[in-house]
């Protein structure tokens, strides 16, 4: 793939500057350069490229759209603080960039202030819905026409996995107990914890399910921290989802040898305590997203939807210790959801 062209943070004392001379005036600015091609640009989360997960797995899809789509130009921009999300959507902006993509839920408000300055250039944002605000009101009437959500059915797979989980505990016998550990408590954090809960109580209703967050996507102790005192309550299976922040979760349950099972992209590398993932496809959104702004199938306004059926969603490798019986009811389970037959939950259940 061909290299992606990173632009650099501003720098904090130059954040107001930049603000007032991006935003300025009740209309679009006008921008300081127009490609002769196509152009993308990424603006990430407080978590950076490096996350090994969540952010990255959207370069990944950056990149991938540059090496798909002839004479794209893309831009990648880190986000070191919230502070920086503001001036990074407007640079790209004043840049001409034809379509920037907030990396995640936290970029909302930020992306959509520049959006409305910026009603020419195109906007989507991961794991947001353009029906609520501040993309629409609260009866989800458009207020931001040029943004389109990217949304994940989380609850989907990570229903499965619940299922997965709440069984090998069955097998095991001793305490019928299961966690996961949450990050920040926001919706896209509580759609996996809702599918994983429910999936849990289908395929073992004597399970219980503990629920945890440690308010935090970076700091792996404090996820440790969370999941070590699951464990200490009896859990036999540790899902993590909290970015970086849940790495700290999956060594707690492999130092206290029981299962962990990771987020958003497949992390069986992690070691043999991993019992399967709940991958949420974000590289797929965003090449997706790019590629219908281009070929002018942008849906401002509205939302594209990734899901089971579509592959959107989906579960990572699976441990091989699973037996084929619980494979079948997973398989089985799959199919009912896809058809519609099962609707997994998205609201944490209390």
């Amino acid at each position: 793939m061909k290299k992606v062209r990173f632009v650099a943070p501003l720098a904090a004392l130059a954040t107001v500057a930049v603000i007032a001379v991006a935003l300025a005036g009740t209309g679009a600015a006008a921008p300081t350069k127009q490609h002769a091609g196509y152009s993308a640009g990424l603006v990430s989360d407080v978590g950076r490229f490096n996350d090994k997960g969540f952010n990255q797995n959207q370069l990944t899809g950056l990149k991938f759209a540059k090496s798909h789509i002839p004479g794209l130009t893309t831009y990648a921009v880190e986000s070191h603080s919230v502070g920086e999300y503001l001036p990074n959507f407007a640079s790209l902006a004043r840049k001409g960039v034809n379509i920037i993509i907030g990396a995640g839920f936290l970029l909302a408000n930020q992306e959509a202030t520049v959006a409305k300055q910026f009603p020419n250039t195109k906007f989507a944002i991961t794991d947001y819905t353009a029906h609520i605000p501040p993309f629409a009101d609260k009866k989800g009437k458009p207020l931001v026409k040029n943004v389109e959500g990217l949304t994940y059915a989380t609850q989907e797979n990570s229903y499965l996995v619940g299922c997965i989980a709440s069984s090998m505990a069955k097998i095991k016998g001793g305490d019928q107990t299961i966690s996961v550990v949450g990050g920040v408590q926001i919706p896209p954090v509580d759609t996996f914890l809702a599918g994983y809960q429910a999936g849990a109580k289908k395929c073992n209703p004597a399970i219980k399910v503990l629920v945890g967050y440690s308010q935090d996507f970076i700091d792996q102790a404090k996820c440790s921290t969370v999941a070590q005192n699951q464990i200490d309550q009896g859990s036999q299976v540790v899902f993590a989802v909290a970015g970086p922040c849940g790495l700290g979760a999956l060594d707690a349950a492999k130092q206290a040898g029981v299962w962990g099972v990771g987020v958003d992209v497949d992390q069986s590398y992690l070691g043999k305590h991993i019992l399967t993932s709940a991958v949420k496809r974000v590289d797929r959104g965003v090449y997706l997203a790019i590629k219908g702004a281009q070929s002018g199938q942008f849906n401002g306004g509205g939302d594209l939807t990734f899901n089971l059926k579509n592959g959107g969603v989906a579960l990572g490798k699976i441990s091989p210790n699973v037996p084929a019986s619980v494979l079948k009811k997973v398989a089985q389970l799959r199919a009912q959801i896809v058809s519609g037959k099962i609707k997994p939950p998205t609201k944490v259940a209390k």
